[in-house]
């Protein structure tokens, strides 16, 4: 019970460096209104407060920090896109079919993926996508405040039911509290699981498109005003993507709620072996590819963002080239740096070693071109702690054999510029990413970096001596390099393979919340540790003793058979 002398004091609310007194109870939008210049307010859709994203509806009831954020920000951003996706719902239901379900699928450049399950024949046609698209912008002028309630679980599950949503009933078979949080939008419901704009006339961006086999909703990109330009066309990536959900489909676990199921009253076991025989599969039917275009392909390159699982995916493909009669052999890029006074710098003034320019390509290529003719080659080691190549006389003498196939791996193979000097017959490229495809249910995705987040997270912690905090406060950083330097190459691929499996949430949680816990709550970094947090609220934890030693996700929780 609240004591009546707390509703009656002022608290002290430090805002953006200024200190401010306001009532017991008033909301972060109140406080906006009256401490904030008109443009700050008006942009402002969510905010920070003791280093936890809250909604502007939030009321304040401490002492306490407080910092808006915009759809600049990425945390803002993320609340954009989950108020728009239910005001999709809503239009859904207004505009389709009684029976009509709507899907959530991949990201697509800069939107979401749906489809529509339960129509008459003729499906998801261009004029039922501009009725839902017109619908929408109706719901965006309705004003619709997004309310935030309490509810029994037992009243949420009956709900959930009767709008045919029994995923979102098997995400609560872990929730132990006796209410569960919902938010509403005009006549739709939703399980809370972020904040949300206070209304949906704050979502009034946004663009409903046409995308084989259903639409894609389309946001602005971050900080925009407006969205340009078409949709991308990324074939092989969407194959990817198509390929990752029959096997989420065939495994009977394409949600959260599955695999929790999966976890309490399935054989998990046999999820992590089928998801794992599908990895080794997808890795043999590789090798089986660069074998099929043999002796012309002497250069295997291996190129995707932090944390894919790169070592392990190369070692795994090693040994399925070595049963076809190809030995691998693999050189390290690292050795082909240029001079540290050589290296470019970024706009900070900082060396940029992600740079393809910080590679000496010159000696890179004359080194390659002679392997792959067979001739003798003088691979060059670099001292990072000289900032420069050793002398020649202590470089490493190499000759590549007949039975014997290049392997190389880095964030650059897939850029031509790399291996400028090889032929393209020659060269057989491979693009690896941690794709997640598991959906938290219907209407809610996991965000597809966060897999890779994580691992980092631990393998960071357990093998490169940097906390949780320091992880995630370099993860910006290293998102900013691989949109620079490696998402723009990836349909050049001649295949692409996903690295993430169906089953590792349940298992990175059982070695990841302790990381998250050890985060400081007056960190920065505890924004995005309370998020990841949160999500694995969701999740029921999966023993690591399960997973194989050969296992991709053994090079993020340790004892790897490689």
């Amino acid at each position: 019970m609240t004591d009546r002398t707390d509703k009656e004091r002022l608290l002290r609310i430090q805002l953006k460096g200024q200190a401010v007194d306001v009532p017991w109870g008033t909301t972060v939008l109140q406080l906006f209104e009256r401490h904030l210049p008109p443009e700050e307010r008006k942009d402002a859709i969510a905010a920070i407060v003791e280093n936890r994203t809250y909604g502007l509806t939030f009321p304040l009831r401490s002492d306490c920090r407080v910092q808006p954020i915009t759809v600049a920000d990425r945390f803002g951003a993320s609340v954009y896109r989950r108020s728009a996706s239910l005001m999709l719902l809503e239009a859904v239901k207004r505009v389709c079919p009684p029976g009509t379900k709507l899907v959530v699928g991949q990201s697509i450049q800069d939107g979401y993926l749906y489809n529509l399950t339960g129509l008459p024949e003729g499906g998801v046609s261009k004029d039922l996508i501009a009725r839902i698209d017109a619908e929408m912008r109706r719901i965006c002028q309705e004003d619709h405040p997004f309310v935030i309630e309490s509810l029994s679980v037992s009243d949420v599950k009956r709900m959930l039911m009767e709008v045919n949503q029994p995923e979102k009933v098997n995400l609560l078979r872990i929730h132990w509290e006796p209410q569960v949080r919902i938010v509403r939008c005009a006549s739709v419901f939703d399980l809370f699981h972020e904040p949300y704009a206070p209304s949906t006339r704050y979502i009034d961006t946004f663009e409903i498109a046409p995308y084989w086999p259903g639409m894609v909703l389309r946001l602005p990109s971050r900080g925009a005003k407006s969205i340009t330009g078409k949709i991308a066309q990324l074939p092989r990536l969407f194959q990817t993507y198509t390929e990752t959900r029959a096997w989420n489909r065939m495994l009977g676990i394409e949600n959260l709620g599955q695999l929790n199921e999966a976890a309490l009253h399935g054989d998990i076991k046999t999820v992590v072996q089928v998801a794992e025989g599908l990895h080794e599969k997808k890795i043999a039917m590789i090798a089986d590819a660069i074998a099929a275009r043999r002796p012309d392909v002497q250069l295997v390159l291996i190129a995707g963002p932090s944390s894919s699982g790169k070592t392990t995916f190369s070692k795994r493909l090693g040994i399925q080239l070595q049963v076809l009669g190809i030995k691998p052999v693999t050189i390290e890029m690292d050795n082909f740096f240029v001079e540290r006074e050589q290296t470019p710098r970024d706009e900070n003034g900082d060396y940029d070693f992600e740079s393809i320019d910080a590679i000496d390509l010159e000696l890179f290529n004359d080194v390659l071109v002679k392997l792959l003719d067979h001739e003798p080659a003088l691979v060059p080691v670099f001292d990072f702690k000289l900032g420069g190549k050793l002398p020649r006389d202590r470089w490493t003498p190499c000759k590549l054999e007949k039975d014997q196939i290049l392997i190389i791996e880095g964030i650059h193979g897939l850029n031509d510029r790399l291996t400028q000097g090889i032929l393209a017959h020659r060269k057989y490229k491979i693009y690896i990413s941690a794709l997640t495809q598991l959906c938290i249910d219907d209407h809610n995705r996991i965000f597809t970096s966060d897999s890779r987040l994580i691992r980092r997270i631990v393998r960071d912690r357990n093998f490169r001596g940097y906390s949780a905090a320091e992880t995630i406060r370099r993860w910006p950083s290293v998102r900013k390099g691989e949109l620079k330097h490696i998402f723009p190459f990836q349909e050049k691929a001649d295949v692409m393979f996903n690295s993430a499996l169906v089953y590792e949430p349940g298992v990175l949680k059982s070695v990841c919340e302790r990381a998250l816990l050890e985060v400081s709550p007056d960190d920065e970094a505890f924004v995005e540790a309370y998020r990841l947090l949160r999500f694995f609220r969701l999740v029921m934890p999966i023993s690591k003793q399960l997973v194989p030693p050969n296992s991709i996700l053994r090079e993020f929780i340790g004892h790897s058979s490689f």
